[in-house]
C-alpha cells in the first residue's frame, strides 16, 4: 500500500482529514458503506493522522461510524450544526426551532414537502427531495427568515443562519488545535463546498457534480468510495508539498 511511504518519512506533519459520508464513503441513497474505503481511512489513522468525519447526518451517526471503524471518535453532524466528542458530549451550534419555523412556512407555500425518516437531529430539519430547492430558498428569503437550504444528494436541510459544515469543523479545529495548513477535506456534494474553502487541500470524488469540482483542489474519476481510496493513493507521495 503506498501511503506506507508516508509514515517512512519523518518530516510530515500530522494532518487531519475531513471526511463526508454520504456519497463518499458510501452509495447514495443505500448508505452502503464501501468497507475497503473505511480501511483505508482506518490506516491514515493508524499512522497517526485525524480522520474525522463531517456530514449532513446526526453527529451521533458519524460518531458511531467512527467508533466502529477505529476513526477519531469526533463527529460533525448535521451540516456542521452539531458536533459529538461522546455517548453524551454533544454541542449545538444550529437552532432547530428556526428550522421548524422555515418547514412550516414552506409547507404553506408548496406541496410535495414530505420530511424524510432520519436519525433524531438536534439543529435541523431533514426533507426529501420531493421539491424545487430554489422555489423554497425564494419563499424563505421572501418571508425574511433566518436559515439557509441546501442539497446533499442526500436530503435537502434546513438550517439555522451561519450553519455549515466549516462553521462546525472550524470548533473541532480549535478544540484539537489543528492549522488550516494541515486539513484535507473529501466530499461530493454543494454541502462539502465551505469545507473545502477553509481546506488546504481538498478532493472531489467523482460523483461530485461540475460545481463542487470547481472548487476542490484535486477531483477524482471514481466514484464514492473508490475514489476515496484513489484520492488516498494519489495525495501519499504529496503529503510533504500540502
Amino acid at each position: 500500500m503506498i501511503i506506507i511511504w508516508v509514515c517512512a518519512n519523518a518530516a510530515v506533519r500530522r494532518k487531519t482529514f475531513a471526511v463526508d459520508i454520504d456519497g463518499t464513503i458510501t452509495e447514495n441513497g443505500g448508505g452502503r458503506i464501501n468497507l475497503d474505503a473505511l480501511n483505508s481511512l482506518r490506516y491514515i489513522r493508524k499512522l497517526g493522522h485525524n480522520v474525522i468525519f463531517v456530514s449532513g447526518r446526526s453527529s451521533i451517526e458519524g460518531y458511531l461510524l467512527a467508533v466502529y471503524g477505529g476513526l477519531n471518535t469526533i463527529a460533525v453532524g448535521e451540516n456542521g450544526g452539531c458536533i459529538t466528542y461522546g455517548a453524551n458530549d454533544h454541542i449545538l451550534l444550529g437552532n432547530k426551532e428556526k428550522c421548524i419555523e422555515a418547514l412550516q412556512m414552506i409547507r404553506s407555500k408548496m406541496t410535495d414537502i414530505v420530511e424524510k425518516p432520519v436519525f433524531p437531529r438536534m439543529t435541523e430539519v431533514v426533507l426529501e427531495r420531493t421539491f424545487d430547492i430554489e422555489k423554497a430558498k425564494h419563499v424563505l428569503e421572501y418571508n425574511k427568515l433566518d436559515v439557509t437550504l441546501s442539497d446533499s444528494q442526500y436530503a435537502i436541510h434546513i438550517n439555522s443562519a451561519g450553519i455549515n459544515k466549516a462553521r462546525g469543523f472550524e470548533e473541532v479545529m480549535k478544540k484539537l488545535d489543528v492549522l488550516h495548513d494541515d486539513v484535507i477535506s473529501i466530499g461530493d456534494s454543494d454541502t462539502d463546498i465551505p469545507l473545502f474553502k477553509i481546506s488546504k487541500f481538498s478532493i472531489a470524488v467523482g460523483n461530485a457534480s461540475e460545481e463542487v469540482k470547481s472548487h476542490a483542489t484535486m477531483s477524482v474519476s471514481s466514484h464514492a468510495g473508490d475514489g476515496v481510496i484513489e484520492a488516498l493513493d494519489k495525495i501519499a507521495p504529496r503529503l510533504l508539498e500540502i
